[in-house]
C-alpha cells in the first residue's frame, strides 16, 4: 500500500512541476512573453569587465584577457568576438538540472528530483567543472560534435543511472548517511561532504575533495590528504561560509568577487533563499549563474554514436547564464577551488593571504596550520562503504544497483 501511495505521489509531483517548470509551462510562457523572443539579456552590453571562472572578458570589445599565473594585471590577449567567447565559455561547463523519468529512488519511489534536488545539481556542476579543468584543461571548449573520450568519461559519471559515480541516486542515498532523507533539501556543506566521500570510489577522477569546516582552511589536513612523498593528488577545495543571518553582508562582496577572479576558481555553490544556484562569474554588482531549475528527461550520452545520444548531450550545456545581484544571494554558500599541483596550492594560499583575506574584516575565512582538538568534523562520521538499498524489480532502469566501485572496476 505504501508503494502504491508513493507512486501516486510521484505522478502528482510530476504533473504539478511539469505544469509550472516544464518547457511548455506557465513559467516558461511568462518568461517568453517578457523577453519577447529577442536577444537574451545574459551579458550586459557595456564597457565593463566580465569574469567567468578566472577569465576576464569585456562584452563590447574584441579581445579576451586571460589572467596569467601570479599577476592579475599580466594578461595575454586573444583576438575573438568577446560576447560569443563568453557564451562559449559558459556553454562548455556541465549544466546539471532537474531530471524526470529516472529509476525510482528512496522509499517514496521518486522518479524526479524537481523541487528538492537543486543543491545536489549545483554540487554536481562544481565537481564536473573540477574534472573538466583537471582532465581537459581550462582552455578546452565543448561543441555539439565533441566526442572526446575524456569528455565522455566525465559526462557519463553524472548521468542519472544507478551505476554512475555522481548520479542523483548515489548523491541522495549517500545523504541518508547524514540523516538526510531522500527528497530532503540539502545545504552546500552537506552536498560537499557527500561528494568528498563519493570521489574516493572513483580512481579515474584522480581528485581529492577537502571541505574546510568552521570557515577555516587547515593546512595539515590538506597536506595529509594530498601529499604522498613528492606526489600531489589534485585537490578540490570547498570552503562553506555563512556571510550573514538572513541577507549577505555587503562587506564580503569584494572578497567573493576576487575569489571568482582567481584562475583556480571552480565557482560557488549557493543561491538565493530556498533556491540553489551555481555561481561561475560576475559582472559589476551581479553574479552570473547556471540555474538547475529546468526539468529535462533522463537518458544517456553513452559514446554519442547516435542522434539520440548527441541530442541528450546537448541537454548538459547552456549557452546563456543568468544574473543575480550580490545583495540577493543567500548568505549560506561555498567557494570552490581546484589545485592541480602542490605549487598551484601554495600559489593559491599566497593569493588568499595577499588579495582576498584583507578585503573585509572579519576575513572571509581563516587559514590555520593545525585544527583545534575539539573540532567536530565530517572525518568523525561513520560513513558506509556505499549506500545500500533494495531496488524494486521491473523499473525503467533494468540494470541492478551496484556499488559504484564494483561496477567501474569491471567496465
Amino acid at each position: 500500500m505504501l508503494v502504491g501511495i508513493g507512486e501516486q505521489l510521484a505522478r502528482i509531483m510530476d504533473s504539478v512541476f511539469e505544469a509550472y517548470l516544464g518547457p511548455d509551462s506557465v513559467l516558461a510562457s511568462a518568461v517568453g512573453q517578457a523577453v519577447g523572443g529577442g536577444e537574451p539579456e545574459d551579458i550586459p552590453r557595456r564597457n565593463t569587465e566580465v569574469w567567468v571562472l578566472g577569465r576576464r572578458y569585456n562584452a563590447i570589445q574584441g579581445k579576451v584577457a586571460s589572467q596569467t599565473q601570479g599577476n592579475p594585471s599580466d594578461c595575454s590577449l586573444i583576438s575573438q568576438p568577446e560576447l560569443e567567447r563568453i557564451r562559449r565559455d559558459i556553454q562548455s561547463r556541465l549544466w546539471c538540472t532537474y531530471r524526470h523519468g529516472f529509476a525510482p529512488l528512496g522509499e517514496v519511489q521518486l522518479t524526479t528530483d524537481k523541487g528538492w534536488g537543486c543543491m545536489l545539481r549545483c554540487g554536481q556542476m562544481v565537481l564536473a567543472q573540477a574534472l573538466i579543468d583537471l582532465h581537459l584543461g581550462r582552455d578546452w571548449f565543448w561543441t555539439p560534435e565533441c566526442r572526446d573520450a575524456t569528455y565522455l568519461k566525465i559526462v557519463n559519471r553524472f548521468e542519472d543511472v544507478r551505476n554512475s559515480y555522481y548520479s542523483i541516486h548515489q548523491i541522495a542515498l549517500m545523504g541518508e548517511s547524514q540523516n538526510k532523507a531522500v527528497g530532503e533539501w540539502l545545504g552546500p556543506n552537506t552536498v560537499a561532504q557527500i561528494l568528498k566521500k563519493l570521489v574516493c570510489f572513483d580512481d579515474w577522477c584522480s581528485l581529492a575533495v577537502h571541505v574546510a569546516m568552521d570557515s577555516t582552511v587547515v593546512l595539515d589536513d590538506i597536506y595529509s590528504l594530498c601529499r604522498d612523498g613528492d606526489c600531489w593528488k589534485p585537490l578540490l577545495l570547498v570552503i562553506p561560509l555563512r556571510l550573514g543571518i538572513t541577507d549577505i553582508n555587503p562587506m564580503y562582496v569584494p572578497a567573493l568577487k576576487r575569489c571568482l577572479q582567481l584562475d583556480s576558481s571552480c565557482g560557488m555553490i549557493g543561491g538565493r533563499p530556498n533556491q540553489a544556484l551555481y555561481f561561475l562569474g560576475y559582472v559589476d554588482e551581479e553574479v552570473l549563474y547556471l540555474d538547475p531549475h529546468t526539468t529535462q528527461r533522463t537518458g544517456t550520452v553513452g559514446q554519442k554514436t547516435g542522434s539520440g545520444e548527441q541530442e541528450y548531450d546537448e541537454t548538459y550545456h547552456q549557452k546563456h547564464a543568468a544574473r543575480l545581484g550580490f545583495a540577493a544571494m543567500d548568505p549560506s554558500l561555498a567557494v570552490c577551488f581546484l589545485c592541480k599541483t602542490s605549487d598551484s596550492f601554495e600559489a593559491l594560499l599566497a593569493k588568499f593571504r595577499q588579495e582576498v583575506l584583507g578585503l573585509c574584516s572579519p576575513a572571509l575565512f581563516e587559514i590555520s596550520q593545525t585544527r583545534a582538538v575539539d573540532w567536530d568534523t565530517a572525518e568523525d562520521i561513520e560513513w558506509p562503504t556505499m549506500p545500500d538499498i533494495d531496488w524494486p524489480a521491473g523499473t525503467s532502469d533494468s540494470d541492478s544497483f551496484a556499488l559504484v566501485g564494483e561496477y567501474w572496476e569491471h567496465n
